[in-house]
């Protein structure tokens, strides 16, 4: 979801009308941002990779300011359409660019879930974009990020991810390796029950592990950061999908 006319804005743009059925609101994520930042009522967040807006919508429910992100046009429009408020800024924008766009300390809480960051193709660009988080985040900001857990992926080699069903879709999600590198084809068959209708999908990420997170981080500025399991927190470590973080603002250093 990072350039435009790309691969990546063609696949989600192909699935948007159905994906606030496939990626509904886990309550356990709102849980979990009011557990580590207290209420959000009268904070300021940036979601960065919004897609159709459930978690600004509800961020903005419990009170909050959001400046929700994204890059794709078609999931925009599903969040204005289906999930206006008064409280929340929907934007068009780069996540390579939010330090210019929103300048210094802006947010009380910087927020990339979903998957969002193994979108960048570059480790750089992945410390580019943690160096903007820090200076768009307040001094006492939090960094909350989720991806999933490539060292296992890659160890175990898991190249099927759960399926997701309702009563509308099934989306079937699959990776293929490619051998020598982090670079990984994600597969998608996104199938509508009432027509048959089947829409195929693929695209690249780049499977970042966490050491090499971690630095990246660290070098950016962002400090503290602590690994969980889940949303519920549980320890991070062994066979399991998500990994999920929070981080603080490194404190800047006054030269005398």
């Amino acid at each position: 979801m990072l350039r435009v006319e790309s691969e990546h804005d063609r696949f989600y743009g192909s699935i948007a009308r159905y994906y606030s059925g496939i990626f509904p609101l886990n309550p356990a994520q709102l849980s979990f941002i009011e557990n580590e930042s207290g209420n959000p009522e009268g904070k300021n967040f940036l979601d960065v990779g919004c897609g159709s807006g459930e978690l600004a919508f509800a961020l903005a429910r419990e009170g909050a300011t959001v400046t929700a992100i994204d890059l794709n046009d078609a999931l925009l429009s599903e969040a204005r359409r289906n999930r206006d408020d008064g409280r929340i800024t929907w934007r068009k924008a780069n996540m390579l660019h939010i330090a210019r766009l929103f300048g210094r300390s802006r947010f009380d809480g910087v927020i990339c879930f979903g998957n969002t960051l193994v979108h960048l193709m570059n480790p750089m660009q992945m410390r580019d974009f943690f160096s903007g988080v820090r200076t768009v985040l307040k001094s006492d900001g939090l960094f909350f990020l989720q991806i999933l857990n490539y060292d296992h992926i890659f160890q175990d080699k898991v190249d099927t991810l759960p399926t997701l069903e309702n009563d509308e879709v099934r989306f079937d999600r699959k990776y293929r390796f490619n051998p020598g590198s982090r670079e990984i084809r994600f597969n998608t068959k996104l199938t509508v029950k009432s027509t048959g209708e089947v829409i195929d999908n693929e695209t690249d990420l780049l499977g970042i592990g966490v050491k090499e997170l971690l630095q990246l981080m660290d070098v950016a500025g962002l400090t503290g950061v602590r690994l969980f399991a889940d949303f519920k927190k549980i320890p991070f470590g062994g066979k399991h999908l998500p990994l999920v973080c929070v981080s603080n603002k490194a404190a800047d250093i006054t030269v005398i």
